[in-house]
């Protein structure tokens, strides 16, 4: 059995408890590695280096930190197909969709290469005679970075690039289920030419590696991607000492498809968004919400597609939709479709574990549709996290719109329309931080802003020019040249 270790201020080395965890393949439940439970004091120890490691990373300047991502990059195009079967072995995603997980991290390091060049601060002119006025950005110190399992590549390079290429120096927690895609990224980064400490990596669990690196005093920034209520209490904790803190947390996406929508289209996308990932992304299609008069011919075609997806192991050929990452997702999602059959709703298909084959010994679901879903219910409401989707009726743009919005949530959203008054209509008036028409409700790009309203996040956005707001402090600085005291507002 391999054995696994932390990494930190450049080595590799055990944790202190001394005990280890299992990293479980879900489509097999046979054991892919032991990686180390670390405690308080790991924590410690790599918050230390990174503090340490600080002072000298902050002065290397932007663009040569630019060209260690560069080298990153290249390296992560070699081995974009042994990363690609690392996250199928470790969280069950189909092949196809892992390698697109490997390229977001490809797109991502060279886009945060480019920026080592710009990180543009603002010049503009002072209200005073011979007086100049500008910003510039500063790295913030040491920024932990908690990472999910359902992106376990392209997640951490969309904080951990740009928060190194600021100048900051970085802590990473593991997700529990996919540690050894962290100790692979690492790895890479680390022959990229990653100075020692700059990037320190402990596995664990949440509360004993989580919640002290959350709290640990030579931290400065929180970035968090996951759950909701993980975030409110990171929030919570991070408040008392006034840390600065990004939540990237659920969604409750909705696709909107209108009756002059092009259905072969609308089907396709609602299909991809619902099911890729076996719907374990933020940005899930999870409420189709359909208008009346076309509802009955998209499900028509909708169910002839569902019921041609093929559930397999990632690595197989054909297969359209694997496992979930764990026993305890499963009965999570099994438990909705409980909830779903007690408040009403109609089971069209689905809603039961998937068994068939060589895939019984894994967390595999069926493909699940409820129809009759009105807003009031929990499968409408909240975050499922898996192979679920809700069907709501509407008679109008309007009510589709104030549908869309019934939510605590405000991620994503997708309308499907060939009217361009429509389409603006949603673009101005759907509360979600990204909006599609005529696409999935899944499928960002690197170069632009990532994040919702609500309870999706707390304002903060990831990816292009908006996440070095997140990793940056900015200095406004005013250069006099006059010679004399000039009182600003007083003297005018």
């Amino acid at each position: 059995m391999a054995k696994y270790l932390n990494y930190i201020n450049g080595k590799w080395i055990s944790a202190s408890t001394g005990r280890f965890f299992n990293d479980i393949n879900p489509a097999t439940q046979e054991i892919v590695g032991e990686f180390p439970s670390s405690g308080p004091d790991d924590v410690d120890e790599a918050a230390s280096a990174a503090k340490k490691a600080f002072a000298s990373w902050r002065k290397m300047p932007a663009p040569k930190r630019g060209e260690i991502l560069y080298k990153a990059g290249k390296l992560l195009i070699e081995r974009k197909e042994e990363l690609a079967k690392t996250i199928t072995l470790e969280m069950g995603k189909v092949l196809t969709e892992a390698r697109g997980d490997v390229q977001e991290a490809i797109d991502t390091a060279f886009y945060c290469a480019g920026e080592g060049r710009r990180l543009f601060g603002i010049t503009t002119p002072s209200e005073l005679a011979n007086k100049s006025a500008m910003t510039v950005r500063a790295p913030i110190g040491v920024c932990a970075v908690i990472t999910p399992w359902n992106f376990p590549v392209a997640i951490p390079s969309w904080k951990i690039f740009p928060a190194i290429l600021s100048g900051n120096t970085v802590v990473f927690k593991s997700a529990s289920d996919t540690p050894l895609c962290a100790a692979e990224f690492v790895k890479i980064l680390e022959e990229s030419g990653v100075p020692a400490g700059v990037v320190n990596l402990v596995h664990g669990s949440g509360s004993e590696t989580g919640n002290p690196l959350i709290e640990h005093k030579d931290v400065n920034l929180i970035s968090f991607t996951g759950s909701t209520e993980v975030g409110r209490n990171i929030a919570a904790s991070c408040g008392k000492s006034l840390k600065r803190v990004s939540l990237e947390l659920g969604g409750k996406n909705a696709q909107i498809v209108m009756d002059d929508a092009d259905m072969p289209l609308a089907v396709k996308a609602a299909v991809w968004g619902a099911f890729a990932t076996s719907g374990q992304r933020c940005t899930a299609t999870s409420r189709l919400i359909l208008h009346k008069d076309i509802k009955k011919g998209f499900l028509r075609k909708f169910f002839e597609s569902v019921f041609g997806l093929k559930i397999g192991t990632g690595l197989e050929k054909g297969v359209d939709m694997g496992p979930l990452v764990n026993e305890a997702r499963r009965k999570s999602v099994a438990g909705y479709v409980q909830a779903g059959l007690d408040e009403g709703a109609e089971l069209l298909c689905g809603g039961k574990s998937y068994t068939k084959g060589n895939c019984k010994n894994g967390f595999f679901f069926e493909p699940t549709v409820f129809d009759g879903v009105t807003p009031e219910m929990r499968i409408a409401r909240e975050e499922i996290f898996g192979p679920v989707v809700s069907i709501l009726t509407v008679n109008s743009l309007d009510e589709a719109i104030a549908t869309a919005n019934n939510t605590s949530y405000g991620l994503s959203s997708s309308i499907f329309t060939t009217n361009i008054n429509k389409a603006f209509s949603a673009i101005e008036n759907i509360d979600c931080g990204i909006i599609y028409v005529n696409s999935s409700t899944i499928g960002a790009e690197n170069h632009l802003p990532f994040g919702g309203y609500k309870n999706s996040g707390n304002g903060h956005r990831e990816a292009g020019t908006a996440v070095f707001d997140i990793y940056t402090e900015i200095k406004t600085v005013y250069i006099d040249y006059s010679g004399a005291l000039q009182r600003a507002q007083i003297d005018l």
